[in-house]
């Protein structure tokens, strides 16, 4: 079940953002829990600040931890500074007035910080590429998904060369992914070309994206957002399919 809000013509304000996180949030039992929450980095445009204030605001006291996860795919390091303009937030007062939430950089060339969670086989290549590819592929994520209780992805929608939509299981793979299926979705992009792909929901990297995500045990629930330039336009929660599916289907009318 999808729950939130979306428009083309009416912008969402923050206090929209507050009651809509509060109510689904408030339905999950997360209290005492491990949270792990997988942002995007400063190159997409969402209100992030907004959301990451309002998730420590919700889930921080009660939780054991809160942690969130930058998904840079292969996108260079975040510094600190920009991380704090990222959250709105710097260091000291994050630690200030929450004490139990970190935030971390994925660094998809570190091995000792990935994990392989599975094998999309040759057999299940070749259907989810319409026979393009073939080879098998390790699925490595970082490892941090397997020390939590609950992953939430919170991240934007928009048309997308490679993929067709960014957003939903997109910020796993490539998000918090090793080289080996980064590689394997951003080739079979160039096969299926940027023409064929951007602005479709069903296309072969998708496929291939969600059959990795797939592979995560741990429970997930997705918040994703609508965005019109500047503006938020579109909020949807519940599983990393359906919410995306919910933004892509409004994004497609407004970019």
């Amino acid at each position: 079940m999808v729950t939130g809000k979306g428009s083309v013509n009416q912008k969402i304000t923050r206090g929209d953002v507050r009651n809509l996180l509060s109510q689904d949030l408030g339905r999950l039992d997360l209290s005492g829990k491990k949270i792990l929450v997988i942002i995007p980095d400063g190159t997409r445009t969402a209100p992030i600040s907004l959301l990451f204030t309002t998730l420590c605001i919700i889930l921080a006291r009660s939780a054991k931890r809160l942690d969130f996860l930058i998904a840079l795919g292969t996108h260079p390091v975040m510094p600190e500074g920009e991380i704090d303009k990222l959250v709105g937030m710097d260091a000291q007062e994050r630690f200030h007035r929450f004490p139990n939430v970190s935030i971390f950089n994925h660094l998809w060339d570190v091995p000792d910080e990935l994990e392989t969670v599975g094998f999309i086989s040759s057999l299940d290549m070749e259907f989810l590429s319409g026979g393009l590819l073939t080879n098998q592929v390790p699925v490595r994520l970082n490892r941090r998904i397997h020390e939590f209780d609950q992953i939430i992805i919170c991240g934007p929608v928009f048309p997308h060369e490679v993929a067709g939509f960014s957003g939903g299981n997109k910020y796993i793979v490539p998000g918090i992914a090793g080289q080996e299926i980064i590689d394997v979705t951003h080739w079979l992009g160039a096969l299926v070309t940027n023409i064929e792909i951007i602005g479709d929901k069903d296309t072969p990297v998708r496929r291939v994206i969600d059959k990795a995500a797939s592979m995560v045990q741990t429970p997930v629930l997705c918040i994703t957002l609508c965005m019109k330039g500047n503006d938020l336009h579109g909020l949807f929660i519940g599983s990393p399919e359906e919410a995306w599916s919910e933004a892509a289907d409004l994004s497609s009318r407004i970019n």
